[in-house]
């Protein structure tokens, strides 16, 4: 089953389309795509006519020219007629926004849709969904532009059983810098299901990261994704929904899904390589961190601050996900301490984490940074970064990340996030270094790559 004329289509029939309001889901799927993306668009009402003066076909095998997908707004009667018409006409795939099947009782019509598509090795997502986001393709969202906040094209592919919680993070992914190269809305998976999209993005070219938000598997759907993330090269991280009794519940009259024994379900992701995110805030620094270095590794952590509180704040982190904070050697303490200014010298912590001090200027970091990198003791950086710090200007950031691009090690950085220190913060993100703003997001970021290289 082909997926790629899904997600970089040429041509996009709306089936659904209101002629009299313009509000209706087609009408935001046909608006947004005629007027924003590169792609031919082709309006789809039994009733035919006009909108914004184009014509309106009366079924989609009436469209006189080649379409690669179809979107799919209609009542769910309709839905299976609509199938069969793209199956005749050639389209190559299809994405149903129209609920009511196995969420609402009508497992039947869902079993209808599965047929009519699995005779033809037609692929379709949903329904029940808000379809597929890829910038600059395409974009299935019923969601007007003006209210959605997208983020920034990059390498991180993000599949959601629920469409809120997919634009949720979306909002958060665009604050938090992390580009995207696909969001998917999944639905009621009927037929694509979270095993299919995991082996096209394996060998997707613009794809580092899979991220997923599942809330059940069907059955021995479960075994087939596990399988199929063990034998994918990229980081794969999973956000489980369900994981109590009620959480079940709500589950299954969302989407009709069997949510299953999380526990088990735990115990599987760690022991196949998947990173599991117990939450939004995990979810996002891990993606930020496995986007900007998906093989590399950390558990031996050296933190350089200019705050002693915020050091000790990071070492607890650190310790209770398991990482280690060593003890640098008295010779490489020693080294570090007869390079830095004059003035701190003798008042600087070089044991690790660095502490060194609000004192320090601009070349004690950037001296601190080479050292950590330098150092057989730790194996990833982690700096806290205190924009307020008088000795330093908003070009550190971009100065010490620049040293770190010169070794294989990680350095992931903690920034206050507020807009008086943007430019500090863009400083890491123009040189791909993972930037959070409060220090457990940082040690999160350093624990995806722990937790990766471990497994």
């Amino acid at each position: 089953m082909n997926l790629q004329p899904l997600f970089a289509p040429k041509s996009l029939a709306v089936c659904g389309v209101s002629l009299a309001n313009d509000n209706h889901p087609a009408n935001v799927i046909y608006n947004k795509n005629l007027l924003r993306f590169p792609i031919d668009v082709y309006p789809v009402n039994p009733k035919g006519g006009t909108i914004r003066g184009e014509k309106v076909y009366t079924a989609i095998d009436q469209i006189d020219k080649p379409v690669d997908m179809a979107v799919i707004a209609v009542r769910a009667e309709h839905v299976p007629e609509i199938l069969r018409q793209c199956i005749r006409k050639k389209v190559r795939g299809a994405v149903v926004i129209s609920g009511g099947f196995a969420e609402a009782g009508r497992q039947d019509l869902q079993d209808q849709l599965v047929e009519i598509a699995t005779r033809a090795d037609f692929p379709f997502i949903g329904p029940n969904c808000l379809g597929i986001y890829a910038p600059s393709q395409v974009d299935t969202f019923f969601l007007p532009s003006e209210r959605m906040v997208y983020p920034g094209k990059g390498k991180v592919a993000i599949i959601s059983q629920s469409g809120g919680i997919l634009v949720d993070l979306l909002v958060k992914f665009a604050g938090e810098g992390i580009g995207l190269s696909l969001a998917v809305s999944i639905g009621n998976k009927a037929l694509v299901k979270e095993e299919q999209f995991l082996q096209f993005l394996a060998n997707d070219p613009t794809t580092s990261v899979i991220a997923f938000y599942i809330e059940g598997f069907g059955q021995n759907e479960g075994r087939r994704f596990v399988d199929a993330a063990r034998k994918c090269k990229k980081p794969v991280i999973v956000m489980k929904a369900g994981k109590t009794h009620g959480g079940k519940r709500a589950v299954s009259s969302h989407t009709a899904s069997l949510a299953g024994d999380y526990k088990v379900l735990s115990d599987i992701f760690a022991q196949y390589g998947i990173v599991e995110a117990k939450n939004e805030q995990e979810l996002l620094s891990f993606c930020e961190s496995l986007s900007s270095y998906p093989d590399s590794s950390a558990r031996k952590i050296g933190i350089i601050t200019g705050s002693g509180g915020h050091g000790a704040m990071a070492v607890d982190a650190c310790l209770s996900h398991g990482l280690e904070v060593p003890l640098l050697p008295d010779a490489e303490q020693k080294s570090l301490q007869d390079s830095l200014s004059p003035s701190i010298r003798s008042i600087a912590a070089t044991g690790n984490p660095i502490d060194l001090t609000g004192s320090a200027v601009e070349d004690d970091f950037a001296i601190a940074t080479s050292a950590l990198l330098d150092s057989s003791e730790v194996d990833c950086v982690l700096v806290l970064l205190l924009p307020y710090l008088p000795g330093i200007s908003s070009d550190l950031s971009a100065r010490i990340s620049q040293i770190a691009q010169k070794t294989d090690k990680p350095l992931i950085a903690y920034v206050p996030h507020v807009e008086r220190y943007r430019m500090l913060i863009e400083g890491f993100e123009f040189n791909k270094v993972p930037v959070s703003p409060s220090i457990e997001g940082a040690v999160l970021m350093v624990d995806a790559l722990h937790r990766r290289s471990s497994c």
